[in-house]
């Protein structure tokens, strides 16, 4: 079965790992970050779609998901689901 979302997906994998991780730039253009410590303490993680990761919030149980890059592992861009 065919991934409709890989090609899109490998390109925005690409762009995100293209320059080293920086995590003060990430949040200058996101807002908060997590490491991948703080990601297990606010979040309990559904499944990984590079660069994307589902989760669920543990303080309201908000599920969502982020983005994130390969090393170092930040995660960021917390996005509420609209359902």
């Amino acid at each position: 079965m065919r991934d409709e979302t890989e090609d899109t997906r490998r390109a925005m994998v690409a762009e995100i790992n293209s320059e080293a991780g920086d995590r003060a730039a990430l949040e200058a253009q996101y807002g908060q970050v997590w490491d991948s410590d703080e990601l297990r303490r606010d979040f309990a993680v559904e499944g990984f779609m590079a660069p994307f990761v589902v989760a669920r919030r543990k303080a309201d149980d908000v599920r969502g998901s982020l983005m994130f890059t390969h090393s170092p592992r930040f995660y960021f861009s917390w996005t509420e689901d609209s359902r």
